[in-house]
């Protein structure tokens, strides 16, 4: 078993300073169980952190205010990767983003390949925005360039 990393090597950090699907992973604030999301606003701010915005509603909100524990869990070179860590509010809302999102950081701990053994992947997940795909590049121009500067 390869030993942990405690930050995102140079080809991990630039795959995470664009869009990604990822998954999060926070602490039920109800349960105390793991609660999983897809979320695609996240930009590594720096190699120790993971930096990400969610609608300020989000559960997710309520759950890193009860608990930071966190993680991110994406593909990258055809492999799952988890990052893990301790998450902090950056922001409650981010400036010039048409609607109230939360941005948070999470100060990465560790950093492990996840992929069961003796496999890779062969083609990451894909996606695409349901509504209107102008208004979106606009909507994640916006969120993008808050969370860079918060």
């Amino acid at each position: 078993m390869n030993e942990p990393m405690t930050a995102l090597p140079e080809g991990l950090l630039r795959q995470l300073q664009k869009e990604k699907f990822v998954l999060l992973t926070t602490v039920d604030q109800d349960s105390g169980g793991p609660a999983n999301n897809a979320i695609s606003w996240v930009y590594a701010a720096n190699p120790s952190t993971i930096r990400f915005a969610v609608d300020a509603r989000s559960r997710i909100v309520g759950n890193l205010t009860k608990s930071p524990l966190a993680s991110v869990t994406f593909f990258a070179d055809g492999t799952v990767y988890t990052a893990y860590g301790k998450a902090k509010v950056v922001a409650e809302a981010l400036d010039n983003v048409p609607f109230k999102l939360a941005c948070f950081d999470i100060a990465i701990e560790s950093i492990r390949d996840t992929m069961f053994y003796g496999s890779r992947i062969t083609q990451e997940p894909e996606y695409e925005k349901k509504y209107d795909k102008r208004a979106a590049e606009k909507l994640d121009n916006q969120v993008f360039e808050a969370m860079r500067k918060a």
